[in-house]
């Protein structure tokens, strides 16, 4: 019995058709998950906004308002999620042009 089992290997430069597929799955996916993450990142400031009293903290000597403060948290994470979703879209750029090109 020779290699009969042995799965086909690829030459550099090949790609196989299902893995095209897959990864516009994937990017689907991740694209679905960044609109939910950023709508949530939404609902949660406003249930910030809607129920903080309107308190005011001393920063550096100057009053702020209590309910900015994790307003600037939570859209520091927003910023960080979309920068990431950014990156990973450059990267799945950059791996189909590296991936389709032939020698």
């Amino acid at each position: 019995m020779s290699g009969d089992s042995q799965p086909d290997e690829l030459q550099p430069g090949e790609r196989r058709e299902s893995e095209g597929a897959s990864s516009d799955a994937a990017g689907a996916g991740l694209n679905r998950r960044f609109r939910l993450a950023l709508a949530l990142y939404g609902v949660l400031g406003l249930l910030v906004w809607f129920t903080m009293g309107e308190g005011k903290v001393f920063v550096y000597g100057r009053p702020v308002e209590m309910r900015l403060v994790p307003l600037i948290v939570i859209g520091g994470l927003a910023l960080r999620t979309v920068l990431a979703h950014q990156a990973e879209k450059i990267r799945r750029q950059d791996g189909k042009a590296s991936g389709s090109s032939s020698l």
